[in-house]
C-alpha cells in the first residue's frame, strides 16, 4: 500500500505518540452509601505522562439535595491508598498518608483536616486502592 508522504508521516506520528496519551491516568470510582445518589467519589487525572503528580479530586454526592467536587492534595502515580472512616452521621473522614480529610454528605462538603493523634475517628468503612484493572473501592472486611 503506497500512501502519499504527509499521510503516512501523520499516521506513523499518530502510532507513536499513543503510548504516551495511553499514559496518562483519568479514573474514578465511588463509595456507595445509600444507593447510586448517595455516594463519595474518587476522582484522579493526570494529563502528562511525564509527571508523577496525579490531581485528585473528592466529590461527595447526595442527589438530589447536592453535590460538590473538592480538589484535594495532589497523589502520585503509584497511588497510596486512601482509608475512608465513619466519623458521624453523613460525615467521612479519609486519609491518605499522613494527610486527612473530613468529607460531608449533608452539606456535600469536604475539607482538610488536623485529626487528633491516637485514636481512629470511627468505624473502618474501607479503602480506596490502585490495582492493575485501575482505581477502586475495597469494602473494609466486617
Amino acid at each position: 500500500m503506497n500512501l502519499p508522504r504527509r499521510p503516512r508521516l501523520r499516521a506513523l506520528a499518530l502510532a507513536a505518540a499513543l503510548p504516551f496519551v495511553a499514559a496518562c491516568e483519568n479514573s474514578a470510582t465511588s463509595m456507595m452509601i445509600d444507593g447510586r445518589e448517595h455516594a463519595l467519589v474518587l476522582v484522579r487525572e493526570q494529563n502528562m505522562f511525564w509527571k508523577d503528580e496525579v490531581t485528585q479530586y473528592i466529590l461527595a454526592s447526595r442527589l438530589p439535595v447536592c453535590q460538590r467536587r473538592v480538589k484535594i492534595h495532589p497523589g502520585r502515580k503509584a497511588m497510596e491508598p486512601i482509608e475512608v472512616y465513619e466519623a458521624g452521621d453523613r460525615l467521612y473522614a479519609l486519609r491518605q498518608g499522613a494527610q486527612w480529610y473530613l468529607a460531608s454528605t449533608e452539606s456535600c462538603a469536604v475539607q482538610d483536616w488536623a485529626k487528633p493523634a491516637d485514636q481512629e475517628p470511627g468505624a473502618a468503612l474501607g479503602r480506596f486502592v490502585k490495582g492493575a484493572d485501575g482505581i477502586a473501592f475495597v469494602p473494609a472486611p466486617k
